[in-house]
């Protein structure tokens, strides 16, 4: 059996480097070869020399980033297959938000799978995740906690059907309001979507690239006012923050996190990454011989497959 190279991905002050290929993935710093899993800010930083990215990926940090030269993109699709350095990578959809991809790596015969963020439930605004087996599993563990559920989506959005009031529905403007939108208008009907003009460009960007059964309206501050119909206001967290002392408004955070929901009128447990049942299903099917954890703490993962498989935190240096 080929043996796995510890230090194949090592979390350094940019980010996490491999030095067989020399090339950083979702580096925070600017580097000379960045490999971007998605769009989001903590992943996806501007000032690097050169992209490997999805096109929806390079589509919105061209949107996000002007000033990034727009040849420094090097977009790959999922499953094309390119080579840095002497390594081999692909994308596989990642099933986060639209054109956000895992990395899979190969090297001396071992293959290295970088999940990103990502997420196993039903999301209609972009592409559901995709399987590989690999020898190391490199997983996100913002959630590995088993005192971590993820409730059902449907049923949470279906909570603001019991609202007949104006709703301040916070969100994340790129990834979680289109899906919020899309939430809303399958399972909210009646209701009105109001877009803050911080998430209008963002929701155009997801039409130009297939996503064009959002049905939404721009906020209206005399629609807001004088609505008969209790329209759902979509703000960016900052402007949800700004309006805590909204009145006549039910103020809603959309969010895994128990903390965002503090001092909000009603919970809205709605995430995009995976939660620990998530992460022990997704483990059997990639039947990894190790496991490393990123952007999170692993000591349950740790505990719950000791001595079946070795999990470890990513290599520092």
């Amino acid at each position: 059996m080929k043996s796995i190279r510890a230090d194949f991905l090592v979390q350094r002050p940019e980010g996490y480097y491999c030095r067989y290929g020399d090339f950083f993935v979702d580096p925070s710093l600017p580097v000379h070869r960045a490999v971007v899993s998605h769009a989001h800010a903590d992943h996806a930083s501007p000032g690097h020399r050169e992209i490997y990215c999805t096109p929806p990926t390079a589509a919105f940090m061209r949107y996000r980033y002007s000033r990034q030269p727009t040849d420094s993109f090097l977009e790959c699709a999922y499953r094309q297959v390119f080579t840095i350095g002497g390594v081999t990578l692909y994308f596989i959809a990642a099933g986060h938000m639209l054109g956000s991809a895992q990395v899979v790596m190969e090297y001396e015969g071992i293959r290295y799978l970088f999940t990103g963020d990502y997420k196993l439930q039903d999301d209609d605004t972009c592409e559901s995740l995709e399987v590989v087996q690999a020898d190391v599993l490199i997983t996100e563990s913002t959630f590995a906690d088993p005192q971590v559920t993820h409730p059902d989506p449907i049923a949470e959005i279906r909570k603001i059907n019991d609202q007949p009031h104006n709703i301040l529905l916070g969100v994340y403007a790129l990834g979680k309001a289109q899906r919020i939108t899309s939430l809303l208008n399958r399972h909210c009907p009646d209701r009105r979507v109001l877009v803050h003009h911080g998430i209008l460009p963002l929701h155009k960007l997801y039409a130009s690239m297939g996503i064009t059964h959002l049905k939404y309206e721009p906020y209206n501050r005399r629609e807001m006012k004088n609505a008969t119909t209790d329209p759902i206001y979509l703000v960016p967290p900052m402007t949800f923050n700004s309006y805590y002392r909204a009145t006549n408004v039910i103020r809603v955070f959309a969010s895994g996190w128990k903390h965002l929901q503090r001092l909000n009128d009603m919970d809205l447990y709605i995430s995009d990454h995976v939660d620990w049942n998530d992460i022990l299903d997704y483990v059997v099917q990639v039947n990894p011989r190790e496991i490393w954890t990123v952007h999170g703490n692993g000591k349950h993962l740790a505990a719950h497959f000791a001595g079946h498989i070795s999990v470890s935190a990513l290599c520092s240096i």
